[in-house]
């Protein structure tokens, strides 16, 4: 006669004698695995002035900041010829062999698609070397000192330009190096990456390619991130977790990153030539590119952070041999504990596999042992789904909510002081968990709630693999650990303490690799996208299901006031959970709200066309704030009059004309050869700008070639009117000739000239803002931008 069955109640990996002691024990040392997290995830303290001359020191380094950021420098400003003028004397004055590379560069990445042709700049960088006594190679230490037009750039990226100062000055306080080390100090890098494409298709110093290491800031504070690598980077991520003081990265990043539409100067040193790391502190997002990234704004801890690694990577590479870090395969790795977690990517699937095949044998170890059955299994599969696909939607819809009373936050990256509201949607996350297990435990039974909940993380971990394989770690490791853990359990007595252990094990595996993910996807991806960080969160409570079920009374089948009570108790972390939630998003409400230092941003643009006199308020704006609704009233098409500006729509409003002058053309020559016509002209700005438009009006010419100031330009012809088109950033007070070969029956072609500058104040019609109101962080916030068409 076969044992009875045993109570869902009581099918758990874990039933200790003494269940209060367990889980306080569990959880006591979860907790202290996930501080360690955090602290692992912490910035350094800042070192001071007076810190040897060898290390890097974060009150030096701020001193150049305050430099670089006194005010907004975009390229080709006078501001920016004085920041450029510091950083060659500084080099200069440190014995480095210093140039400023002067020349017309294209773009890098996908940037500048209003131009649907071509987009370039004139670049200075700033080239420094320290020559190496042995060199294998060049060690390229990277990062941009020109600025937004909105904002000083105190973070982004006075941080890492400072940064490569302070290396520069380390680095020749000490021995020389083996290997030449080369500080690039790039130009137009926030209007097209021009000056890194300039540097590394055209210097000297970049044709036989090395190592680049990009520093970029996106924020204001947080743990400096190692986001990027080159492609096949085992070797790289060796050589980055051994010398970077704080290694923070995750190959979770890289392929997130790589599948985005985002750039840096990074991309500029793509090819086979190159290889290299990029990394930025992304959290404070909310300054991001407006007039608030200030110095004063900027956290001296990731600063230090910035420093330290760069300078312990400087010194590694430099003494390396550079002829051997190709790899043919990139490494998975992730942060644990301070340190960095790795293995080769090629393990991946095996281990992927391994983990699904590990939670198969658990689930027909619980169905032989009697603790479930197939049908019970299968239940807690499916009931697993749920919260993974609710806890996502609710994050979603209390952000639409938060949104909708506080509408502001849509032109935000992610909000001032977002801490409030990240904690709201992990308490979400885990309400919505708690809740879900609560209902479920007692009708499938805990142990088919794990198996379920592992089943579904070695599901994820498979399809990572094969679609995402850096990011597979995050649900194939800690499934792998659930299953090996359940299986022990299995394995000896369950009322015993070797359970709860094995299963505090498997949950601590799972701390250490979701936990970090949680904690960094919500500055990298704004609150907007909270709930992918919700996501992870669920991942990981499904992971700890074997401990939470230690927070739930034992059931054992008691029926009456007995199993109202211990429903009641095991509602009382749901409800824990959903009263935070309320809570912490009423804080961050109450908190967060628009003043003078945390201003509602806005989004407002002016052009004229010069031709007809008429003139119209712009704004990126969907829903308008209330400063911006008194410029704007209807929604249009800026294509055929501004194409320059991008041919998606906008909001408007009239606007009294200005009297300002558009850019002069002037034909330098003119042929023709049947249908074939060759147009030299000069385009010549009248008054300051930052950049400088043409195109042509398809109706009248084909473009078959061109050329600007006498680079050929790609030829790429985009829907409308306005078929091709160049943009010119930074141009110089003489203009640039363009020469364009074009196919034509007509006896004239239409030309359009747009320029633009920034700065709305001395418009007519403009009223300043309130203090409460700023600017949004954009390439085109406060553009003023005169066009007209002439015919040729």
């Amino acid at each position: 006669m076969g044992a009875p069955p045993t109570r869902p109640a009581d099918r758990a990996f874990a039933k200790p004698r003494r269940r209060l002691l367990a889980a306080v024990a569990a959880l006591v040392a979860l907790l202290a695995v996930g501080a360690g997290v955090l602290v692992g995830l912490a910035t350094p303290a800042p070192r001071e002035a007076s810190a040897p001359a060898g290390e890097f020191s974060a009150a030096r380094a701020y001193r150049d900041v305050e430099v670089i950021a006194a005010r907004p420098h975009v390229a080709g400003s006078a501001a920016n010829d004085r920041v450029r003028e510091h950083l060659v004397d500084l080099l200069r004055g440190l014995g480095l062999e210093t140039e400023v590379q002067d020349a017309v560069a294209p773009e890098a990445g996908q940037l500048s698609g209003a131009a649907g042709g071509a987009t370039l700049a004139r670049v200075r960088n700033v080239v420094a070397r320290l020559p190496g006594t042995d060199p294998t190679g060049r060690v390229f230490l990277v990062a941009h000192y020109d600025s937004v037009q909105t904002g000083p750039g105190g973070n982004d990226d006075a941080a890492g330009t400072a940064t490569v100062l302070e290396v520069a000055r380390a680095l020749t306080a000490g021995p020389r190096p083996r290997n030449d080390v080369v500080f690039v100090l790039t130009d137009a890098e926030e209007a097209c990456l021009c000056g890194a494409a300039g540097f590394a298709a055209d210097h000297p110093l970049a044709a036989d390619g090395g190592v680049v290491l990009n520093l970029e800031a996106r924020g204001s504070t947080g743990p400096v991130i190692m986001f990027e690598t080159s492609r096949n980077n085992a070797k790289l991520v060796d050589v980055f977790g051994r010398a970077a003081p704080h290694p923070v990265g995750t190959s979770f990043a890289v392929e997130i990153y790589r599948a985005l539409p985002n750039d840096t100067d990074f991309t500029a040193f793509g090819g086979a030539r190159f290889v290299g790391l990029n990394s930025a502190y992304i959290d404070g997002g909310a300054i991001y590119h407006t007039p608030l990234d200030v110095p004063a704004r900027m956290d001296r801890g990731s600063l230090q952070m910035h420093g330290d690694n760069a300078l312990g990577l400087a010194r590694e590479f430099g003494r390396t041999d550079l002829g051997d870090l190709r790899s043919d395969h990139d490494d998975t790795y992730f942060p644990v504990l301070g340190g960095l977690a790795r293995y080769p990517g090629w393990l991946t699937l095996p281990l992927a596999v391994a983990a699904l095949l590990a939670v198969g044998a658990l689930g027909w170890l619980l169905r032989r042992r009697g603790r479930t059955t197939v049908g019970t299994l299968a239940a807690g599969a499916g009931l697993a789904l749920a919260p993974v696909v609710v806890a996502p939607l609710g994050a979603w819809l209390l952000w639409a909510a938060i949104t909708t009373i506080r509408p502001g936050y849509a032109e935000l990256l992610d909000p001032y002081r977002p801490v409030w509201y990240r904690l709201a949607l992990v308490a979400l996350a885990a309400a919505v968990l708690l809740c879900w297990y609560a209902l479920s435990r007692r009708r499938v039974g805990p142990a088919a709630l794990a198996f379920g909940g592992l089943l579904w993380l070695a599901l994820f971990g498979v399809l990572l693999a094969v679609l995402v394989p850096g990011g597979a770690y995050l649900t194939t490791l800690p499934a792998l650990a659930g299953a090996v853990a359940g299986l022990a359990a299995l394995a000896t007595r369950l009322d015993g303490p070797w359970p709860v252990v094995a299963v505090t094990l498997a949950g601590a595996v799972a701390v250490v690799v979701l936990l970090p993910p949680v904690v960094l996807l919500f500055p990298a991806l704004g609150m907007g996208m909270g709930a992918v960080a919700a996501l992870v969160a669920v991942l990981l409570g499904l992971a700890l299901l074997p401990v939470v079920d230690l927070l739930h009374p034992r059931a054992g089948g008691q029926r009456g006031l007995l199993a109202l009570r211990a429903r009641r108790l095991g509602a009382l972390p749901a409800g824990a959970a959903a009263l935070a939630t309320v809570v912490l998003a009423g804080v961050g409400l109450a908190v967060d709200r628009f003043d003078a230092d945390h201003p509602v941003p806005t989004h407002l643009m002016y052009a004229l066309d010069a031709g007809t006199k008429k003139a119209a308020w712009l704004s990126h704006e969907e829903v308008p704030q209330p400063w911006t609704d008194g410029y704007v009233d209807r929604t249009i098409s800026v294509a055929d009059d501004f194409p320059g500006l991008g041919d998606g729509e906008l909001r408007a409003g009239p606007a009294p004309a200005a009297s300002l002058p558009a850019p002069k053309l002037e034909t330098l020559s003119d042929t023709r050869d049947g249908d074939q016509r060759v147009l030299r002209v000069r385009v010549t700005p009248q008054r300051q700008v930052r950049l400088l438009t043409l195109h042509v009006d398809t109706r009248t010419a084909t473009v078959r070639s061109a050329s600007v100031a006498g680079r050929d330009v790609p030829v790429k012809a985009r829907e409308g009117r306005w078929g091709f088109g160049i943009v010119f950033h930074a141009p110089p007070p003489e203009g640039f000739e363009v020469t364009l070969t074009l196919t034509t029956s007509a006896d004239t072609v239409n030309v359009r000239a747009m320029d633009a500058s920034d700065g709305l104040d001395a418009l007519p019609g403009f009223r300043q803002r309130p203090a409460s109101v700023g600017v949004v962080g954009s390439h085109s916030s406060e553009m003023l931008a005169v066009a007209q068409t002439y015919a040729l």
